[in-house]
């Protein structure tokens, strides 16, 4: 069998949790075949990849959202035909989207996205939505915007697809864009495994940006909202990571029959038998940040709460781990910040294995504003290691436990609350019973649901279904 896993921001240019879990899961199946198809920004990340890929993975191929229209030629201008038109509209409009006829105008025909969104039938149809819905703003603003809505869509509509027996989609948005065009063009199997729940995260970016402002949030929002609906209705199989994002999926229109929640696995040999603390660590409480260095993770709040931490109890000591090249002008911030409040002991150590760290941390922090299911919590507490972290994504059941009576292992804080965090630090520095205690407690609820094999196990049946219903050679 033949896996296009389907990626966006991540595998193989980002590291991170979603990567990790990609790069695993291909591993854990050397015998089938995988064909990756990342969705990055721009064609100046092409080839920049993090990972030595395994060996089973046999293509990379890349979509662009930033990029320029190569189909330029010629003076004529494009014209849809009344089929065409009614698609586009559909689309635009979002009446009843006519998503079948929309993937072949862009898969059949050399279509100029430039003669397209500059051409008298998007004018019409962006007129048309603007006069019934948005007739209060200036239509100059308006149309630009929607050109600049549409335009990562359409260079997404006009990607040639790899060929493969199953499109497995880390998220719907414009992955689950071509994991249904995939399904309709080849015939393929369509499966889902988010890890966040996409329109959720990017209705929360858009909320907090500031390059988009006013209702021009909710069509952005709008836009999100259509392309996982189409994936959630066209996907064979959705899968989550715990038990309230199944319960997002459903609310967001995908049937509840096709979910499924398969919980994130560490390998638990690999975190046995770590080294421990060092001569350096004497007299000192290690806390833990396993991150990318970048504006979700909120590493500034980090920094503040651990700047008044620090004042209550001198012994602490910060540990940010983790490379600082995604984002590197936020990493600047970060680094000045650090310097501007004059706290010491905060150590930025760049990408690390987390092999040769997590023994010496006393607990771990995760200061996020959005989360699925962190491996970075799984990971401490496979090292006995309690967490602090932000009640976002699946960290409230990771933590205080969600099927079991383990008990808990570790402090839940409110996002971006400083004094919490802060307090959340000191508590833990403070109470080495209580740290230790919390760090059983995490470890006995990671080998009880939540190991690496266990999730190998449901994603060998997942395929082996697909494979079987296809009358596919399995491995």
């Amino acid at each position: 069998m033949r896996v296009c896993i389907v990626v966006e921001g991540c595998y193989p240019y980002v590291t991170g949790g979603v990567s990790s879990w990609v790069h695993g899961l291909i591993q854990s199946f050397p015998k089938l075949e995988f064909v990756i198809l990342s969705i990055i920004s721009s064609r100046s990340m092409s080839g920049k990849f993090t990972y030595q890929l395994p060996e089973n993975v046999t293509e990379v191929h890349e979509l662009y959202l930033e990029d320029v229209d190569w189909n330029r030629k010629g003076r004529k201008k494009l014209k849809l035909n009344k089929t065409e038109y009614q698609a586009f509209h559909s689309l635009v409009h979002n009446r009843n989207v006519e998503w079948e006829a929309v993937f072949r105008l862009f898969q059949e025909k050399p279509v100029s996205l430039d003669k397209l969104l500059m051409g008298e039938d998007f004018l019409k149809i962006v007129r048309e939505y603007y006069d019934q819905n948005y007739s209060q703003l200036v239509f100059s603003d308006f149309l630009w915007t929607v050109r600049s809505v549409y335009l990562p869509l359409l260079f997404t509509l006009k990607m040639k697809l790899p060929k493969a027996d199953l499109y497995h989609c880390l998220a719907t948005g414009y992955a689950g864009v071509l994991g249904s065009m995939a399904k309709e063009l080849y015939g393929s199997r369509f499966l889902i495994s988010e890890h966040g729940i996409y329109t959720r995260e990017r209705e929360e970016e858009l909320l907090r940006a500031d390059w988009v402002q006013g209702v021009y949030k909710n069509i952005w929002i709008d836009q999100f909202k259509k392309m996982s609906k189409l994936a959630y209705e066209k996907a064979d199989l959705v899968t989550s990571l715990y038990e309230y994002a199944r319960e997002l999926q459903v609310d967001l229109g995908c049937p509840v029959e096709k979910t499924m929640v398969t919980p994130n696995g560490v390998a638990l040999e690999r975190l046995t038998d770590i080294p421990g603390r060092t001569e350096e660590d004497e007299g000192k409480i290690n806390v833990g940040a396993v991150l990318r260095v970048t504006p979700i993770k909120d590493v500034k709040t980090m920094i503040q709460a651990f700047s008044f931490a620090k004042e209550r109890e001198p012994r602490l000591k910060l540990w940010i781990m983790g490379p600082r090249d995604e984002d590197e002008g936020y990493a600047r911030e970060c680094l000045e910040q650090a310097e501007t409040l004059g706290v010491t002991d905060v150590v930025f150590t760049g990408r690390i294995d987390i092999r040769d760290y997590l023994g010496r941390m006393d607990m771990t922090i995760l200061t996020s504003i959005s989360e699925g299911q962190p491996l970075t919590i799984l990971e401490g507490f496979a090292a006995h290691k309690p967490a602090i972290a932000t009640d976002v994504g699946n960290c409230r059941g990771l933590i205080y436990g969600e099927n079991d009576d383990f008990g808990d292992a570790g402090i839940v804080v409110h996002i971006m609350n400083v004094e919490e965090i802060a307090q959340a630090m000191v508590d833990l520095a403070r109470n080495e019973s209580m740290r230790l205690q919390m760090g059983e407690n995490g470890y006995q609820r990671v080998v009880s649901g939540y190991q690496i094999g266990h999730m190998r196990s449901k994603y060998r049946k997942i395929y082996k279904d697909f494979s079987d219903s296809m009358g596919l050679r399995w491995e």
